[in-house]
């Protein structure tokens, strides 16, 4: 049975324009919650249409050649070409409906933004085959459930392919290794190329120029080569954005292995070049700040972000990743953190499961009405069925009555977040290891901060009088503050300097009223009896704690921490 999350439609404007999903990195991640097409800057699609727009020879489509059309951001809608420029594809008249039928250049393109059609080629010019066209002829006026990645256009095209005699031989298996290794990662798309190089022997995808035939046309713009540059360099590098510049990467790399052959002006080959090598580099980058970024989902670092780090962010990484103990303490600073158990006897609502009030949309299995349930009889409805319950459209018994039982219940109280004032110490004793630690609980902590719209003010201590001060926005965010943390001290200790300072700022500004202190160090200092009792009675009136963590080391925390953890 096929993944329940592969059934979802991304959006119902790509369900009415019958295009197959070919952003292959979301499908794998199998999640509804996609990187919208404006996060991305999309630069090959407007390197290919230049290209293939101005600089490549047109093509007009043979019978039995497979077509596509680019749809807004990460989409495409492919058919197979019959005669008199008509195509046969799948059309979506309804939600998750579709019907087989003839559609011209236009129609075919009608939720395209350029109306680029591409046509499967060989060296030579385009290709097809009469047992494909014949066999997609065969299916008009079919009927069928659409899914983005199931029963959808690309399917469709492959199987009227199959209807052609492979290539076979060695031709055949050369064909099928090299299909494997270009073009997006989307399976169904790529699965539709392979079957064109196996098929049909296609090497090339062409632009057929429909729209003026053999007419002159105004051919496309050249693309803002150094803008595209730029916008990819200051691209935010998240764990959504990374598997769609992988798949872009390989579909780059596959581009200009299929223009090796072809006549371009040497000035063009090279931006194309360096756009490829672009992508290779920010996909060696990533791949060695992957812990990073997956520590730090919402920093948004950005390439030149990654680069600039002198810090061994690997080690950095692999301590947020994979330190349970940093994963704790995180978890404590952040609003899940809860206070000691409470007993009380409390009035605890249960719900009565006995009475039915109607029926409702629902994903409620356990009430669902045997209309719906009946649907996994049938393997067409089965797939429906799958598709209602994941967008939780099924009909349930909708089911209410409360009843209220009064018994004695542990309960956690909410503990009280605000902002936060972090000292973290970086004198020489901290060298090494310890401090490499003390840098990741901080940046777990400011990102966590970040998502729950908290405030971060950042002190940076050494001896005496050293003090470094960062405050965590939007602007420069956790990248900034990494840029921030190569700053060092690296003399003796002093934890009067940044107390004192960390008070001052909660007194002083308003954002900060209210706020805790979060000390990070190994402990290896004093304060004075007289400080530490100033101290107290200062945060007291301000209504702060002291939150320490030790990194290593041995005493000089507890004299002004009200909560003390080790790391």
């Amino acid at each position: 049975m096929l993944p329940l999350l592969s059934l979802i439609p991304a959006a119902g404007a790509m369900l009415c324009a019958g295009a197959g999903f070919v952003a292959g990195a979301f499908v794998k991640q199998q999640t509804a919650s996609l990187v919208a097409p404006g996060m991305l800057p999309w630069g090959l699609k407007a390197i290919r249409r230049f290209i293939d727009g101005a600089l490549r020879e047109k093509v007009r489509p043979v019978p039995g050649s497979v077509v596509y059309c680019d749809l807004a951001g990460f989409v495409e809608h492919s058919g197979i070409y019959w005669n008199d420029g008509q195509i046969v594809n799948i059309a979506v008249d309804g939600l998750a409906e579709s019907e087989v039928r003839l559609s011209g250049p236009a129609d075919f393109t009608s939720k395209s933004l350029a109306g680029t059609i591409y046509v499967s080629c060989d060296a030579k010019g385009a290709v097809g085959h009469p047992k494909a066209a014949a066999a997609a002829m065969a299916r008009l006026g079919e009927r069928a459930f659409y899914g983005l990645v199931i029963a959808n256009c690309h399917q469709f095209s492959t199987a009227c392919l199959r209807a052609a005699p492979s290539r076979g031989g060695i031709a055949g298996l050369a064909a099928t290794v090299a299909g494997v290794l270009e073009g997006p990662t989307e399976p169904t798309f790529a699965t539709l190329k392979r079957a064109a190089r196996e098929h049909l022997g296609a090497t090339k995808w062409k632009v057929w120029n429909w729209q003026t035939d053999d007419e002159e046309e105004t051919p496309p713009e050249e693309p803002d080569w150094p803008k595209i540059e730029r916008s990819y360099r200051q691209l935010p590098l998240t764990p959504e954005t990374l598997p769609v510049l992988r798949a872009e990467l390989e579909e780059a790399r596959a581009y200009r292995d299929e223009l090796k052959d072809e006549s371009l002006p040497d000035a063009v080959r090279g931006r194309l070049g360096s756009f490829v090598g672009l992508l290779e580099e920010i996909d060696e980058v990533t791949r060695r700040a992957a812990g990073l970024i997956e520590a730090c989902p919402g920093a948004g670092f950005t390439l030149e972000n990654l680069k600039s780090f002198d810090e061994d962010f690997a080690q950095l990484a692999a301590q947020m990743h994979h330190n349970p103990r940093i994963r704790e303490l995180v978890k404590k600073l952040g609003r899940e953190h809860l206070s000691p158990i409470e007993k009380r006897r409390v009035h605890v609502p249960r719900a009565s499961r006995s009475e039915a009030h109607g029926v409702h949309l629902s994903d409620d299995l356990a009430h669902l009405l045997p209309a719906e349930l009946i649907k996994l009889e049938d393997e067409t409805l089965e797939l429906l069925f799958y598709s209602q319950l994941a967008e939780k459209r099924l009909l349930a018994y909708e089911l209410k009555g409360i009843t209220y039982l009064e018994q004695e219940e542990e309960q956690r109280q909410p503990r009280r977040t605000g902002p936060v004032v972090a000292c973290l110490d970086t004198s020489g004793s901290m060298a090494g290891l310890p401090l490499v630690k003390a840098k990741a609980l901080l940046l777990a902590t400011a990102n966590v901060v970040q998502q729950e719209g908290r405030k971060l003010h950042v002190l940076l201590f050494g001896a005496s009088g050293e003090l470094a001060e960062y405050t965590l926005d939007d602007a420069t965010g956790i990248a900034g503050l990494m840029q921030f943390m190569h700053q060092g001290f690296g003399g003796g200790t002093d934890f009067e300097t940044p107390l004192a300072r960390a008070l001052s700022i909660i007194e002083r500004e308003i954002d900060y009223r209210r706020a805790d202190i979060l000390m990070i160090s190994d402990g290896e200092a004093t304060v004075s009896a007289n400080f530490a009792t100033t101290f107290k009675q200062r945060a007291g009136t301000l209504e702060c704690s002291v939150y320490s963590v030790r990194v290593a080391g041995g005493g000089g925390l507890e004299a002004f921490s009200d909560e003390l953890e080790c790391l």
